[in-house]
């Protein structure tokens, strides 16, 4: 009685194993609201071990932003996904795809079902024939063997067991290092092209905080001329003027600025634009503003 039921939580903790590796190789479960379930499996970039479903920061804040419009859109949770992904990368991914590690789990789950199998056969009380042979005796040969490889293949099942969840874990792709201010510009880039300047430009910001670069300046100067900043629009082009007094680009936004800001000063600098890149494909555009 003692033995069988030692047998009976030996399987029960084999079992229980293999079951939580089965959970822990598995993807959480999609919640109600789609595009918060979306978000739960996002990693935030600006953040350390957060969602974007938990963080509070601004690229998260854009990112939710998006995924509400693409799900307003009617897209499914897995073609949004496939979006960030698709610009981003697999890292963006709060558990990227398992590739090897769940094949592995057959492996246990078949030998536990031979191992229950074998342990029935193995422990049910078997039946005596008759002779000369003492009861004991009969028991020792009938039952002694079976039982000791019984709990020998028990105990290496349970080593297989661990063995494969150390397995998975170190086969299972893990996340990897992304630079914060390369996903938060493709992000303000695809915002942008959205014609969702305000938030583009938030982004922008959030960009030259960790990547001080004058493309990225006028970047932020053009999405803040088309949400109707222009003051600043005007200042971030000066800014990238001081680095580069012959920008063409910075040239043109600033005075295309100016003619909201200082229209005094706004016809001088255009003509400095087209004095300077003459050749510039926004350059025909600017001599019939002039003209007009």
């Amino acid at each position: 009685m003692i033995r069988r039921l030692l047998v009976a939580l030996g399987l029960a903790t084999l079992v229980a194993l293999a079951v939580a590796g089965l959970v822990r190789s598995a993807g959480p479960a999609d919640r109600a609201d789609p595009a918060a379930a979306i978000a739960a499996g996002l990693r935030c970039p600006a953040c350390q071990g957060e969602s974007v479903a938990d963080s509070r920061s601004p690229i998260a804040a854009s990112m939710r932003q998006v995924i509400a419009d693409q799900v307003a859109q009617g897209r499914s949770p897995q073609e949004v996904r496939r979006w960030f992904v698709d610009r981003y990368g697999e890292e963006v991914l709060a558990q990227p795809p398992l590739r090897a590690a769940p094949l592995l789990w057959v492996v246990p789950a078949v030998a536990l079902l031979g191992a229950g199998t074998a342990a029935l056969r193995t422990l049910r009380p078997r039946q005596r024939n008759g002779g000369c042979r003492s009861p004991d005796d009969v028991s020792a040969r009938a039952g002694g063997r079976p039982r000791a490889a019984w709990w020998l293949s028990a105990a290496g099942l349970a080593v297989l067991v661990v063995a494969v969840a150390v397995a998975a874990d170190r086969l299972a792709p893990q996340p990897t290092t992304t630079d914060p201010a390369v996903v938060v510009l493709r992000l303000a880039q695809d915002l942008e092209a959205q014609q969702r300047y305000d938030a583009a430009a938030q982004m922008y910001r959030e960009v030259l905080r960790e990547l001080p670069d004058d493309a990225v300046r006028l970047r932020l100067a053009f999405a803040l001329l088309r949400s109707g900043d222009a003051a600043g629009a005007e200042q971030t082009a000066l800014e990238v003027l001081t680095n580069s007094p012959d920008s063409p680009e910075g040239l043109l936004v600033l005075g295309l600025a100016q003619r909201a800001t200082r229209p005094e000063e706004a016809s001088a600098t255009l003509r400095r634009f087209l004095a300077t890149a003459p050749g510039h494909p926004a350059a025909a555009e600017i001599r019939r503003l002039l003209v007009s």
